[in-house]
């Protein structure tokens, strides 16, 4: 089956069996590798990449239910998060940062555009400030086996401001 995919800006045609990832479809086939495999059901957020803005675990997308829609991937991102994961050590071994990355911009634009999270305080005002409670809340489906959680927390913290 061919399927045209948008990624980073430009379209990408493939031939690729039905059942075929957007994760695997990323990196198997269109050699984006930056998007990382990790557990490979949902669980981690290390293939987190962006569709249309939203954040989504792409080894649980499949690469034929994006067609037509904008996928962003860390190669094409170019956001304020990449040199404050470097300023604040939000990165350490790397494995999950462009999970974190892709995870923490879409989050971003949640809290931007509103949308509570289970932390939020006033849901009346889901768009106040984001603290470390509410940080950590949101971003809590990426893990970091390395435990990079407080640069990752203090990076976010300070491209929200």
């Amino acid at each position: 089956m061919e399927i045209e995919l948008r990624i980073n800006g430009s379209a990408q045609r493939l031939d690729a069996p039905p059942q075929l990832s957007l994760l695997d479809a990323l990196r198997e086939h269109l050699d984006l590798t930056g998007t990382k495999k990790g557990c490979d059901q949902g669980a981690c957020g290390a293939c987190t990449v962006l569709a249309d803005g939203e954040r989504i675990n792409s080894c649980l997308a499949l690469a034929v239910q994006y067609t037509g829609r904008e996928i962003t991937t860390i190669e094409g991102v170019d956001h304020p998060l990449q040199e404050a994961f470097v300023r604040h050590d939000g990165f350490q071994c790397g494995y999950c940062t462009p999970g974190q990355i892709c995870s923490a911009i879409g989050m971003l634009a949640e809290h931007k555009e509103g949308a509570p999270s289970a932390a939020t305080e006033h849901l009346a005002d889901p768009g106040g400030e984001l603290d470390d409670l509410e940080i950590r809340e949101r971003m809590s489906g990426n893990l970091c086996r390395c435990g990079a959680y407080n640069g990752i927390v203090a990076a976010i913290k300070e491209v929200a401001k």
